[in-house]
C-alpha cells in the first residue's frame, strides 16, 4: 500500500469542482429532523395513550424505529457542523438527536470526530475499527468466538446489530472520559443522565409492556439501521497505514428514496473526505471521486455489502486481510482480493498465540535435553 494519499490530497483535488453553496451550512435539513422528531414523539405518545392491538402497537413501534434511526442520520450530520455552527445550538439539537441511544453530543464528537475521522481504519487507534492478529490472542473470548462454525458466528454478528450502536457508545464513555478536562466531564455524564432519566420517566408513566413497544423494540431497529450503515462503511476495507478514505471507505448504494429517508448516509467516502459538509453534496463528491480516480473508489449495493460481511470474519492479518484464525483461510479485503461478486479463500499461514508458541518452545526445550542426557 505504497499508493495512499491523506484526505487534504483528495479534498485539494476535488473542491475546485464542487459549487461554492456545497461549502455553507444547510439549516435546511432541520425541516427532516422535526418531521422525524413529530413522528417519533406522536407514535410513542400513541402507544402510551391507547390500548392498541399487538399489531397495532407493532406498526407504531415500526414508526418510532425510524424515526430514531432517522433522527440519529441527522445528529451525525448535526454534529460534524454542517447544519448549524453555533456551539450551543449545534450539541442541543444533537443532542435531541442522540438521546435514544443515551449518547451525548461532547462524547460523539470526541470519540467520533476526533478520533475515528483522524485515524480512520488504522490499527489500535481507530476506537471503531475490528480486531488484528495481535488483539485476538491477547482475547480469549474473541478466539472462542473464531473457533465457532461461520454461519453461527454470522449470525451472532448479524443479531448484534440490535444492540450494538448503543453498547458500543457506553463503553467509548468508558474509554474516553478520562480524556476530557475536569471541567468538561459534568458536562459528559450529564449528558448521559438526562436522556437515561427522560426514558427511565417514560417507563415508569406507561409501564414495562408498552416501554417495550415505545422504546425497547424501536431502539432495537435503529440500532440495526445505524449498525448496517457503520458495519458495510470500513469493515471490508483494509487496515491502512494512512487515513486514505478511497482505501479505507465503502459508499453503499440504496434506492434514492431510501437516501432520501436517511440524509443520504450511503455516501460514506464522500463523507471522509469533507467530513464538515453536509451529505447533500455526497452525489456531486461521488462523482468527481470517480472520475479523477476510477480504479480506487469502492462502491456496492447495500445487499451486496451485507451479504459480504455475512461470509467474511472481522479479524485482520498483515492489514490487508480478513482471516478466519480457526481454519487458517484469508478472505483479502477491498482492493486486495476480495470480490463481492464471488468471495474466494486461500490458505495463510498465520503466527501460533504466544502461549501456544511458548509452549511448543518450552517443549521442543525439554525434549533436546532429555536427548543430551
Amino acid at each position: 500500500m505504497n499508493d495512499l494519499h491523506a484526505i487534504g490530497w483528495y479534498s485539494a483535488r476535488i473542491a475546485p469542482h464542487l459549487p461554492k453553496e456545497a461549502f455553507k451550512t444547510a439549516p435546511v435539513r432541520l425541516w427532516g429532523g422535526l418531521a422525524y422528531l413529530v413522528l417519533t414523539v406522536g407514535s410513542i405518545a400513541a402507544i402510551g395513550v391507547f390500548d392498541l392491538p399487538l399489531l397495532g402497537n407493532l406498526g407504531l413501534a415500526f414508526l418510532v424505529g425510524n424515526g430514531m434511526a432517522g433522527l440519529g442520520f441527522l445528529g451525525h450530520e448535526i454534529l460534524h457542523g454542517s447544519i448549524v455552527k453555533t456551539p450551543w445550538l449545534r450539541d442541543f439539537l444533537g443532542g435531541i438527536a442522540f438521546a435514544q441511544f443515551l449518547l451525548g453530543p461532547k462524547l460523539w464528537r470526541k470519540w467520533h470526530n476526533m478520533e475515528h475521522h483522524a485515524h480512520t481504519q488504522v490499527a489500535d487507534v481507530d476506537p471503531d475499527a475490528w480486531a488484528t492478529m495481535e488483539e485476538l490472542y491477547k482475547r480469549p473470548l474473541l478466539r472462542w468466538v473464531y473457533k465457532l462454525p461461520p454461519w453461527v458466528r454470522s449470525l451472532a454478528n448479524f443479531t448484534s446489530f440490535t444492540f450494538f450502536f448503543s453498547v458500543h457508545s457506553q463503553l467509548m464513555f468508558r474509554e474516553f472520559y478520562g480524556q476530557f478536562r475536569r471541567r468538561e466531564r459534568m458536562a459528559v455524564v450529564l449528558q448521559l443522565i438526562a436522556p437515561a432519566t427522560l426514558w427511565l420517566a417514560l417507563l415508569i408513566f406507561m409501564g414495562p409492556a408498552k416501554w417495550v413497544f415505545a422504546y425497547v423494540l424501536p431502539l432495537m431497529m435503529a440500532n440495526f439501521l445505524v449498525i448496517s450503515y457503520i458495519s458495510t462503511n470500513h469493515q471490508l476495507n483494509p487496515i491502512t497505514p494512512v487515513n486514505d478514505p478511497l482505501a479505507n471507505s465503502l459508499t453503499v448504494t440504496v434506492p434514492r428514496w431510501v437516501d432520501v429517508l436517511h440524509f443520504n448516509f450511503s455516501y460514506h467516502t464522500e463523507h471522509h473526505l469533507f467530513p464538515g459538509m453536509s451529505p447533500r453534496w455526497g452525489p456531486q463528491i461521488k462523482a468527481e471521486a470517480k472520475r479523477q480516480w476510477p480504479d480506487r473508489y469502492h462502491e456496492m449495493p447495500m445487499t451486496t455489502a451485507m451479504a459480504t460481511l455475512w461470509r467474511t470474519p472481522r479479524i485482520y492479518h498483515e492489514q490487508t486481510e480478513l482471516v478466519d484464525p480457526h481454519r487458517a483461510l484469508s478472505f483479502g479485503t477491498l482492493g486486495h482480493g476480495l470480490n463481492p461478486a464471488k468471495v474466494q479463500t486461500r490458505p495463510v499461514t498465520l503466527a501460533a498465540p504466544p502461549d501456544q508458541a511458548d509452549t511448543e518452545s518450552a517443549l521442543s526445550l525439554g525434549r533436546l535435553r532429555a536427548q543430551q542426557d
